[in-house]
């Protein structure tokens, strides 16, 4: 049972010294690689100058004819009234769209897909870098705590990154929500352009969104890589022989 014991014991210290390896190699390589290629992503025709009349995409709902109404001119006026009413409100029952379903918008789900794996990937490289430096906080004692706190400081900042990187998810979710809202209000009211401009404009909402958040990736690969090599021996060696060390 010792020897088990002894065994899940040295297994776990092998995988810490692994991830070490792994998270130092990140920041030291990997960062710097990632910051490069998300620069040339975002130079090019998918998210530079482009116009947002690039990403308007026809909905596939046809203006139906008008429907002619047996006249009701001989109702009294308070009858008329409810009945106008009722026919405004009530809209269009939609049992099939005529022109067949209502697509996504290729060129957004084009760019969400382009997007995503960088989001997986910032969230998983936060995820490395949060259990690094969390491996390397030493035990609790008196003074001499400086480096420790510029570890928590650094900690707390990658665990905001891997907060903010996994909050974009939510945000291309909400989106398609909000698009099939509005394409059923399109379905049920088709006469009414402004439900199709609504559509047109949260398109490019999104577009911009994306192109945002490609950008805060990189920006916050930058700042990951700038925050953990200004302070990377403080980082590795929170604590030195010298307790009286000057904190400048």
């Amino acid at each position: 049972m010792a020897e088990s014991a002894k065994s899940h014991d040295l297994k776990v210290q092998e995988y810490k010294e692994e991830l070490k390896k792994q998270a130092e190699q990140l920041v030291l390589k990997g960062f710097p690689e990632t910051i490069v290629k998300l620069n040339q992503i975002l130079e090019t025709s998918q998210f530079k100058n482009r116009r947002f009349t690039d990403v308007h995409q026809d909905l596939n709902i046809p203006v139906p004819d008008p429907i002619v109404l047996n006249s009701h001119t001989d109702l009294p006026a308070a009858k008329k009234t409810k009945l106008d009413e009722r026919i405004s409100d009530v809209g269009t029952k939609v049992m099939i769209l005529p022109s067949g379903s209502v697509p996504t918008n290729k060129h957004l789900v084009d760019l969400v897909e382009q997007v995503k794996p960088h989001i997986r990937r910032l969230v998983e490289d936060s995820n490395l870098m949060k259990m690094w430096i969390s491996f390397m906080i030493p035990k609790i004692e008196d003074g001499n705590n400086f480096g420790v706190s510029v570890q928590e400081d650094t900690l707390a900042e990658v665990q905001s990154v891997e907060s903010e990187a996994a909050a974009f998810f939510d945000q291309i979710s909400r989106y398609f929500i909000s698009r099939g809202k509005l394409v059923s209000k399109v379905a049920k009211y088709p006469h009414i352009d402004d439900y199709r401009r609504a559509v047109q404009e949260l398109d490019e909402k999104e577009y911009l969104s994306l192109w945002l958040v490609m950008s805060e990736i990189r920006n916050r690969y930058c700042a990951l890589h700038d925050i953990v090599l200004k302070n990377l021996d403080k980082i590795k060696k929170p604590r030195t022989s010298n307790a009286t060390e000057s904190l400048y």
